[in-house]
């Protein structure tokens, strides 16, 4: 018979198993999750399996139900007490008294104490937002930075090819007796230099293949290949994105916990009354073998502890959350407007690298070798166009990368930007 966790870890898969089935990529379930065999992973993929088998955001949704636990103890009212007392041990003297005492409290204080707990429930559920949006931007990351070790890999290939060509050529023309052999050892050393960046583009992708299976909760298969990266623009004005910045939810959790703090203040002074206490019994006495009825109240009397530190402490944690409001208010327009100049600018060095940088680059190694080979120019002008041209794609994918920084920075605090329906 299976266990409570194995029954939720058996849900979980189906629910794993469900979405992927949508995509054609799906959960196998080995002691942990594993993605299966597939040819190209997307990035839909990868957000789709993270949000089922991330074991950080399975943990974080319990505090729902955490939350309505708190919640629901809240609203509960005191239990009541029985209390036997006997007095004198000889069983024909003894006096014999049964008390039933029901507390009874006073001031509002269940009323506060539910306040609190309602608070706390929707903070849990905020926070749960919050988790997401930080796992959706962690697993974007991820996932662009297997792109861009993907394409750094392929980059080194493609280096790897002139280089290559560039010692056949080399070697075409010493054996002809037209170049000095000192150039065939420039193209060697050429090569070699080629080939240990490929050896660290091959580590840096397997690197960042193992962070982004780390960010998913799922291992990856080794033949598994991420989506080529696809250049795209922030669709949002930044002036329309910063009046959106009191909807994110790291801003309403903040509002809300002033909320939280000032409805800790009202559990407090609440506190402040005593309660009531309401005691009726039945007392027996065994000398006159009678019986009588017992009835009492008690209350603390307030003479020294009246809860004053504890409600002076509340309403200063209520200040603090106020000013930590107005912190994070003013942390998160900065870092939205930081990231937004980042995107304009990353953006604009992707399309000069695009439209001229990159095929004025590639135009210059092919005359440079086409200008070797006919002994128009020496192996240095073609060793020095292949570098400019290693060197500016190098600096296209880190244009890209910044680019999808900069996305990543503005959809931890968003969330999805392309699911804001804001006008221009």
């Amino acid at each position: 018979m299976p266990g409570p966790r194995e029954l939720t870890a058996r849900l979980r898969l189906k629910k794993a198993l469900r979405i992927a089935g949508t995509t054609g990529f799906f959960l196998m379930a080995n002691p942990g999750f594993a993605v299966a065999s597939s040819t190209t992973l997307t990035l839909d993929q990868a957000l789709q399996t993270a949000l089922a088998a991330n074991p950080d955001l399975a943990a974080a949704q319990w505090d729902i139900g955490i939350a309505e636990g708190d919640r629901k103890q809240a609203g509960l009212i005191p239990n009541p007490t029985v209390s036997l007392e006997a007095e004198d041990t000889r069983r024909d003297s003894r006096t014999t008294t049964v008390l039933l005492s029901q507390p009874i409290e006073l001031g509002g204080k269940r009323g506060a104490r539910i306040e609190v707990a309602s608070r706390a429930q929707d903070a849990a559920g905020i926070e749960l937002e919050r988790k997401r949006n930080a796992l959706r931007a962690d697993v974007v990351q991820a996932f662009s930075s297997a792109q861009t070790a993907q394409q750094r890999l392929q980059l080194s290939r493609q280096s790897l090819q002139l280089a290559e060509q560039g010692v056949r050529v080399a070697q075409g023309r010493i054996q002809a007796g037209k170049s000095s052999p000192v150039e065939g050892t420039r193209a060697q050393v050429q090569l070699s230099e080629v080939r240990l960046e490929q050896s660290r583009a091959e580590r840096d992708q397997a690197n960042a293949y193992q962070q982004l299976a780390q960010v998913m909760g799922a291992p990856l298969p080794v033949s598994v290949d991420v989506q080529v990266a696809r250049q795209s623009t922030l669709a949002v004005p930044s002036t329309k994105l910063l009046e959106r910045l009191n909807e994110t939810a790291e801003m309403r959790l903040a509002k809300l916990q002033i909320n939280q703090r000032e409805a800790s203040l009202g559990l407090e002074k609440a506190q402040r009354i005593p309660d009531l206490t309401v005691s009726i019994g039945s007392q027996y006495d065994a000398t006159e073998r009678e019986r009588v009825n017992v009835v009492g109240l008690s209350m603390p009397i307030p003479l020294f502890n009246r809860n004053q530190g504890n409600v002076l402490a509340a309403a200063r944690r209520a200040d603090q959350a106020r000013d930590l409001r107005n912190a994070t208010e003013l942390r998160l327009r900065t870092e939205t407007q930081t990231a937004l100049e980042q995107w304009r600018t990353a953006n604009g060095e992707v399309k000069a690298f695009h439209q001229t940088i990159l095929p004025s680059a590639q135009s210059a190694v092919d005359s440079a070798t086409r200008g070797f080979e006919m002994g128009k120019f020496g192996f240095l002008d073609v060793l020095d166009a292949q570098r400019t041209l290693i060197s500016a794609r190098t600096q296209y994918i880190q244009a890209v990368a910044e680019a999808t920084d900069a996305r990543v920075r503005i959809e931890r605090i968003f969330g999805d930007l392309d699911a804001l329906a804001v006008s221009p």
